[in-house]
């Protein structure tokens, strides 16, 4: 058993499939399975008290009818065998599936009672485990799943969720009507998607993984999975600088946007960019921005620009381009965006660029470009609420991919990459992160990465996780509350090293 995931994260049937290719290839069986996690989860248990060797004083397990409820029907009876105070509750009947009805079975016959739910059978104290549902819900919750779940969520008891908080839709992360708060959630021979992204984490609380140790051939089984981006890994890609290498071989990035009022967001994405190792950084803005840009960042080359033949010979001197922050949406900033999107040249489209192209509708982009949308952002590209963003953000991020043909960061909590060869989700980060200019800050990382002459995928991977990585290292100094973009400066330059 682990806090450390795999680097892959499946669906539900995905799940599904792996297991049946443990059972039917690799000479397991259901009731070993179950078997399995009983005991990790037992040994999860114990290892959250709260003293070391210290046991819970009351076990409450609910029980669903198939495996996920056999699962916590073994774990009911290794705490008693353990001298533990437990309770069964059995929800919505009697145990159905085969592997089920056989732990209900041996349960029984080492002397584990089993209660049928009922109002008011929850009390306080202890610990609660969820093993109603599981992998297994995908719709909304009938209403006396939803009964239990809001009792659950009542008690002052922490709770340890088995595979995944029942009412958590394992492939999307989002709510299915009510789901349970956990304290910890323990999955088993896969790490669901779902509770990395969305409203999984809010509910999953402190994930856990065991492989029960099911063999990884297994799992080819599944086919193409999101990958959970790691920074080193992506460092890698990034291109070595070699000792007689001058500013020329280091790109060079046009960094476009502050229309009157919001010069802040193309400072933060110019001295991003210039963070990420860039070789020559410049920013095409109002001329009002000019004198503040240099006083920030001198290192920063600045033009005024205030038609669209003015950025022309800018747009052929870059590698290239962001376009976005801080664009506003009036005349000047549609001028700077239809001049970007002649030049072939990897653009890096945030912020107001995507609210402009949002009104076009789908348009062909440069090869190469990658597009950083908020929600709100994707739900406008795409001509549906935000909601339904959110609801599966994979899908989002999916769709946004193919109907623009560009590589997709869909930014929040547990930021997603979609592109043609590559789906990956940032398990880094944290809330203080919520604030103005951090998008801006990834921009500019982004575009200073594509101008070094990364593709697409790998620039967007490696911003993603950069970015993250640095807002956690400069939360743990400042602490999440007062956390501004212009922290994750110094982090940038350390992680990236």
């Amino acid at each position: 058993m682990s806090s450390k995931l795999p680097l892959q994260l499946y669906t539900a049937a995905q799940s599904r499939a792996v297991d049946r290719e443990a059972i039917d290839a690799h000479g397991l069986s259901g009731p070993q399975l179950m078997a399995r996690a009983a005991r990790a989860a037992f040994a999860l248990l114990l290892a959250q008290q709260p003293e070391p060797g210290a046991e819970p004083e009351l076990l409450q397990v609910l029980c669903g009818p198939g495996n996920n409820g056999g699962d916590g029907l073994l774990l009911a009876m290794l705490a008693r065998g353990r001298g533990i105070a437990t309770r069964v509750l059995l929800i919505d009947g009697a145990p159905r599936s085969t592997d089920a009805i056989a732990a209900a079975a041996r349960a029984e016959s080492a002397g584990v009672e089993l209660e049928h739910y009922q109002a008011g059978s929850l009390v306080d104290g202890g610990v609660i485990v969820d093993a109603m549902l599981g992998t297994g819900i995908t719709g909304e919750l009938r209403c006396e799943y939803r009964e239990v779940i809001a009792c659950v969520n009542a008690m002052q008891a922490p709770v340890l969720a088995l595979d995944v908080p029942s009412g958590i839709n394992s492939d999307t992360g989002t709510v299915c009507g009510a789901a349970v708060r956990a304290s910890w959630t323990l999955s088993f021979i896969t790490a669901k998607r779902g509770l990395y992204t969305g409203a999984g984490p809010e509910y999953a609380g402190a994930c856990f993984f065991d492989d029960l140790e099911v063999p990884p051939e297994a799992c080819a089984v599944a086919g193409e999975c999101y990958d959970v981006l790691e920074l080193d890994r992506e460092l890698a890609f990034l291109p070595a600088r070699l000792p007689g290498a001058h500013k020329g071989h280091f790109g060079r990035c046009l960094v476009i946007g502050g229309d009157y009022g919001m010069g802040g967001a193309i400072i933060l994405a110019a001295e991003a960019a210039l963070r990420s190792g860039t070789g020559l950084v410049r920013v095409a803005t109002r001329e009002a921005h000019v004198a503040a840009i240099l006083a920030r960042r001198p290192e920063a080359m600045v033009s005024a620009v205030d038609h669209r033949n003015a950025l022309m010979p800018l747009l052929e001197w870059a590698d290239a381009v962001v376009v976005g922050p801080g664009l506003g949406q009036d005349v000047w900033g549609e001028q700077m965006l239809h001049a970007s999107l002649e030049v072939a040249k990897p653009l890096l489209l945030d912020a107001d660029a995507l609210n402009l192209l949002a009104k076009q509708g789908p348009r062909s982009l440069p090869p190469g470009s990658v597009m950083t949308p908020h929600p709100g952002e994707a739900a406008r590209l795409l001509g549906m609420g935000t909601g339904e963003v959110q609801d599966d953000r994979f899908a989002a991020a999916e769709q946004l991919a193919a109907v623009w043909a560009a590589t997709v960061i869909l930014k929040g909590n547990g930021s997603l990459l979609a592109g043609s060869h590559r789906h990956a989700l940032c398990l880094d980060g944290n809330p203080g992160m919520a604030s103005g200019g951090m998008g801006d800050v990834l921009s500019g990382i982004a575009g200073g990465l594509l101008a070094q002459g990364m593709s697409a995928q790998q620039a967007a991977a490696l911003a993603l996780v950069l970015h993250a990585q640095a807002g956690d290292v400069a939360a743990a100094s400042v602490g999440e509350r007062a956390l501004l973009a212009t922290d994750l400066m110094p982090g940038i330059a350390k992680l990236i090293k």
